[in-house]
């Protein structure tokens, strides 16, 4: 509703998404059909995604193991490094901003975070969801690109142990252990030294240091953890996914 984003003060913010819906083509991210305007609103037309949100499928499953981490978290990493190339800070990886096909395939959707930046640019601005926050926003020293590689830490955590790592309902609490608390892994959860280590050093406080921050996706992918897996085949998405989701039509 146009009379909304007047009110919120969410006009620039609306056409900053759509420039950026049209920027991006490509096959793991929601991208844009087309869109079109009335009097009272503004329609954006996007792909139709019936495996509905990872979210759902987290939570129905509480974790999952380690093969299914591997090639849903290779395919986050290749739509986060197509963005990172276009210039755009997406800012907003979590489950529910992840949707999953008919086949058992994923696409990052949900841009109203995202933000373009130059090479050497920072963002000021506080946003983003408060589990997934990377340090440097917490501090407000001003971020880039390798907040995205930190919130891909989180959501490996996630996918592996049911809960991100440093969640805690006290908000003010929760934002001192992102800042300070090393990881912590629940004992009743077996995982790989691999699993471990490759979430460890993309939840690296200091985001130079982050895993993905000089080389990007390149870092990712000689990563011990994501090493057996053929990322060309699953950016052509030629992979069989491990999970076909159950539809009623």
């Amino acid at each position: 509703k146009k009379d909304l984003l007047i009110e919120q003060e969410q006009i620039e913010n609306t056409l900053l998404e759509k420039e950026i819906l049209q920027t991006i083509d490509y096959p793991l991210l929601c991208g844009l059909v087309f869109c079109f305007q009335t009097e009272e609103r503004i329609y954006f037309v996007m792909p139709f995604l019936s495996g509905g949100e990872l979210f759902q499928h987290l939570r129905k499953f509480r974790t999952f193991d380690e093969d299914k981490v591997r090639f849903y978290g290779a395919q986050i990493a290749l739509a986060l490094e197509y963005l990172h190339s276009k210039g755009i800070v997406y800012r907003d990886l979590k489950p529910e901003n992840i949707l999953m096909d008919d086949k058992g395939y994923l696409r990052l959707a949900d841009f109203g975070m995202a933000k373009q930046l130059k090479e050497d640019e920072k963002a000021m601005s506080f946003c983003g969801t408060p589990e997934y926050l990377a340090p440097e926003i917490i501090t407000l020293e001003g971020h880039n690109k390798n907040v995205d590689w930190w919130s891909f830490g989180i959501l490996l955590f996630e996918m592996l142990c049911g809960l991100p790592p440093f969640y805690v309902e006290n908000l003010d609490k929760m934002y001192d252990m992102i800042k300070t608390s090393p990881v912590k892994f629940p004992k009743r959860i077996k995982l790989s030294d691999d699993a471990k280590d490759v979430i460890i050093k993309l939840l690296e406080k200091n985001p130079k240091k982050r895993l993905g921050s000089q080389k990007g996706i390149e870092e990712i992918k000689a990563h011990p953890f994501f090493a057996s897996l053929d990322f060309d085949l699953i950016e052509q998405k030629k992979m069989p996914a491990p999970f076909i989701p159950e539809l009623a039509s």
